[in-house]
């Protein structure tokens, strides 16, 4: 990054920075990210750690546990941003890491960390949904993309990341203001 998109608040040094631009994209703030290596992750075989679980043989969701498969993703707004049509695992530590999204709006498709997915009625495996709170369904089509639809690289995890967490600070106006 070389241009940071924001002025400061206040002429003092160390006063806060205001964003100029998208501070979801722009990495400041809660949306920071750092700038590591653009290359995947590797098993100790030397093959990509996190890839999609319909490349991975023998990987399936564990019998009685949910599959998100197929559920509609509920932005913060309550629209439906997309649909989960698959989900990323990590071959060195059997979990899910990402849910592929399909977005309602184009067809374009883009990873959702697993930790900002919220399971409505989880107690009850009833779920017809998931939700995201961090972002709205409109901004799902500005969540960074991967170079390639069968791994994702260190950097692209940061940005996609630091994108669903800059949601928190910067999705909707009113997050951004003072609580007081």
């Amino acid at each position: 990054m070389s241009d940071i998109k924001a002025v400061p608040a206040d002429n003092y040094n160390g006063s806060p920075i205001i964003p100029t631009g998208d501070p979801m994209r722009d990495g400041l703030g809660a949306a920071a990210w750092a700038e590591r290596k653009d290359v995947p992750d590797l098993t100790v075989h030397g093959k990509p750690k996190i890839v999609p679980m319909r490349l991975v043989e023998g990987w399936s969701i564990a019998k009685g546990d949910p599959d998100p498969r197929g559920l509609p993703v509920k932005a913060v707004d309550g629209a439906v941003a997309g649909t989960i049509v698959d989900c990323w695992v990590d071959r060195s530590e059997p979990q899910v890491r990402y849910y592929e999204v399909e977005l309602a709006n184009g067809g374009r498709r883009v990873l959702l960390p697993v930790p900002f997915v919220q399971w409505p009625n989880f107690g009850l495996w009833g779920c017809d949904h998931v939700r995201v709170k961090a972002i709205t369904a409109a901004q799902f089509a500005g969540v960074p993309a991967t170079k390639r639809d069968d791994q994702v690289t260190f950097l692209e995890e940061d940005k996609i990341s630091a994108y669903f967490a800059g949601g928190h600070l910067y999705a909707t106006p009113e997050r951004s203001q003072p609580w007081i």
